[in-house]
Order: structure tokens, then sequence, then C-alpha cells
């Protein structure tokens, strides 16, 4: 967009639109040029990519458009929004958004504008004051400790399989596929979560009579897709009973699913194999983590782990607080940047190989989801014990992770850890 487009900025658009219904009250009039400065903060923070706002005293604001980056509208109903953005951080724009303080016709492009230009915002959208204590306070309580896991396990997998397999693929698959082209929707989303199982499993180099140890073994995909392609001794490990009874009957006898935290599992195994799981473990357990991967690989044996990262420029501040995904929908958890888990493997005796990225993959994942998600909730499929609210949080969830991975903030990436011989 043109850097001189005489709308941006907050002299820009003079021309109001219809007045919202009701007289504003005094205090929002007065504090009106406080919220103003605020998003002079964000158009300032806006390097690239544009926020079209419409505002609750009746103007229009056009924050940004100095460079190409991605575009987007709100309408803001209440200057309160703002108080929870500046307060919250990314929560708190959840509670504003729940309380109908603001809406979009699109937010996966405003989500993705914030993370495209987290690093010149700083932190304009994150926690501060008695807020980012709070958030930080709350999820310190939720920490992965052995009992904490297991309560935070259950709290998101827990919900039963019958409302995951609405939106999922047939094969459960509640991670990032891997597309031939990400930008293609005709693309099959199945051959692609198989085809993401499969490079995993290139990884490993699985023979005949090799054992095979997955740490976070979700409803059994991978195992029968590596059981399809050698006689592996196979090992899951789960905390969720509802996960682990579902991989129990696909898999049969044929594998061992256990009920078991990856700091008590037992034995030596060939390979390891770790799909999005090191994202619940939490900050404070990382290093117990990557030890556990080098204490149960046999010498010489390879472990493939695909995980959401982090950018390293964005970790320092994202970790002084608790953002939505933390205070709604896992507990405990935590982002790592790639320099500090190779950090971590490294200091555990662990080579690094072969990363690579696909952020994008994800984003069309999370946009499968959400449209599968929203074609059971259209058809009635929803158990009956989800009201509204939940189903609004999940929609705002999938859209939210999408626009995470669309501005590249975040990204998700598969590493080989080899154990030296």
């Amino acid at each position: 967009m043109n850097a001189t487009d005489p709308r941006r900025g907050r002299r820009a658009l003079s021309v109001r639109r219809p007045p919202r219904s009701g007289a504003p009250r005094l205090s929002s009039r007065l504090l009106a040029p406080l919220f103003h400065r605020l998003l002079d903060r964000i158009d300032l923070g806006l390097e690239q990519g544009s926020l079209e706002a419409a505002l609750p005293d009746g103007t229009r604001r056009l924050l940004g458009g100095r460079a190409p980056g991605p575009q987007c509208e709100v309408d803001l109903q209440s200057w309160r929004a703002l108080v929870r953005l500046a307060v919250g951080g990314s929560a708190g724009w959840y509670r504003a958004w729940a309380a109908g303080e603001w809406s979009s016709p699109d937010p996966v492009p405003l989500f993705a504008l914030f993370m495209h230009n987290a690093v010149a915002l700083g932190q304009v959208a994150r926690p501060r004051g008695p807020g980012r204590w709070i958030g930080r306070a709350a999820h310190w309580a939720r920490r992965n400790s052995r009992t904490g896991s297991r309560h935070n396990i259950a709290y998101h997998y827990d919900l039963g399989n019958d409302f995951y397999s609405l939106w999922l693929d047939r094969n459960m698959y509640y991670s990032s596929a891997l597309f031939i082209d990400p930008d293609d929707p005709l693309e099959d989303f199945e051959e692609a979560q198989r085809r993401k199982v499969d490079v995993i499993l290139d990884r490993l180099d699985l023979r005949d009579g090799a054992s095979l140890l997955e740490i976070g073994c979700g409803w059994g995909g991978l195992a029968e897709q590596a059981m399809e392609r050698a006689t592996i001794v196979y090992s899951g490990l789960t905390l969720s009973s509802e996960q682990a009874d579902y991989a129990r009957d696909r898999l049969g006898s044929g594998a061992q699913i256990l009920l078991t935290d990856y700091r008590d599992a037992q034995g030596q195994y060939d390979a390891i194999a770790s799909v999005e799981m090191v994202e619940a473990v939490g900050q404070r357990y990382w290093p117990d983590y990557v030890a556990a991967i080098h204490r149960l690989l046999k010498p010489g044996g390879k472990a493939a782990i695909q995980y959401i990262l982090i950018d390293d420029a964005v970790f320092e501040s994202y970790a002084r607080g608790a953002d939505f995904i933390q205070t709604y929908i896992f507990p405990g958890g935590m982002l790592m940047s790639e320099s500090r888990f190779r950090m971590l493997a490294q200091e555990a005796g662990l080579e690094w190989c072969d990363g690579h990225r696909f952020g994008l993959d994800y984003a069309e994942t999370l946009r499968r989801w959400r449209v599968k998600f929203d074609q059971a909730i259209e058809e009635g499929q929803l158990p009956a014990s989800f009201d509204q609210h939940f189903v609004a949080l999940w929609r705002y969830y999938l859209m939210y992770c999408e626009g995470g991975f669309r501005g590249g903030g975040i990204d998700v990436a598969q590493v080989t850890l080899a154990k030296p011989a």
C-alpha cells in the first residue's frame, strides 16, 4: 500500500461514520485522546501491512500502510477493548472479542498482521502491570509437574474422541500436515497428513525388529503408519486416557500404549518420534524432556521431532507473560525458540540434524480444520455438552493460530536429534 495514502495515521480519516446508538459516556469522550495515543503506538509498530479501524467515536483510522503486508479491518465497538489489550495482551484481546467489544469480517489477517510486526510493536500487545503478574502466576500454578501435566493434558485432549473426530482427518492427526503446495486448497488433506508422518519416519530409517518409542502418541496414527512400513516393536506414551483408549482399540496387541509421563519412561530404543509434544512441556521442564530423549535412545539412535517454534526476536517478551493460548487452550505450555532447543539438545549430547520449517503448511492445516469444525457445527454434530461459548472459543483459537503462522512469527519444523554411537 502506498505510504503516502492520505488515510493513514491519526489525522488520516476525517470522514465520520454514523455514530454508535446512544450517547457516548462522558468518561469515554474524556479518555478518547488516550486511546488515540495507544493507536498511535500501534500505527508506528505496523511497519508492514495495514489495519483499517472503525472507532467508537465515529471516526475511522488506517494504521500502518507503509509497506505491503497483511491487510485487515476491525470494528471497535468499545474503547474498553483497547484497555483489555493494553493490560491483558492477546488474552485480553480475546476477552474483548468474546464480550462483543470488537469484531472483524476476517480475524485471521488481523492476527497475521500483529505477528508479522511483533518485533516493531514491542510490548504494545503484550500484557503489562498487574495483568501480566496475574497471568504469569496463573500460568505458574498450572506448570507441568507430573501431577500438573496430567491435569493440563486432560483439560485439552480429554474433551472426547467424538469431538476431535468431527474435524480432524480420518487418521486423527492433530499436528501440521505437509503439503506439496500449501496454497493449493484442493490438495488432498489426508495425503498431506500421511506425507508428514512418512517424512518423520524416513528420518528414523526403521528396519524390521527395531524398537520405536513415541513421546506423545496421540490417537495412534504415526504408530499405524510405522508398523505398515516395518515389523517393529512400538511403544507410545500419553497422559490422555481418551487417546490411550482410542489408540489401544486401533492398534490392538501389536503396540504398547502407556499412560506414562516421559520423565518416568524406562528402557532404551532404536528410535524416538515426538510430534508437537514439546510445546506442552513448559520452559521449566525443557531440559527434562531433552534429557529423557538422550536417556531413552540407544547409542547411535535417532529421534525425529516436529515442534512449533517462536521467533528468537520475540521470545523474551512472549515469555514474560501468559498469552491467549496459555490462558485458554493449552495450560502450562510454552513455545520454544530454535536456538534454545538446539542449545539444550547439544548440551545433552545430541546432534542437531536436518532442520526443516514449513509454517505455511500449518496455516493451511488450521484453515482445513476450521472448515470442518464449522461444518460440524452447522450440521448439529457437536455433542450437546459443548455450548456456544466453547464453540466461539475454539473458532477463535483456530483463527488465532492460523494468523500466527501466516504472520511468520511462529513456525513449525522437523529436526533429527542423533545420539552418538
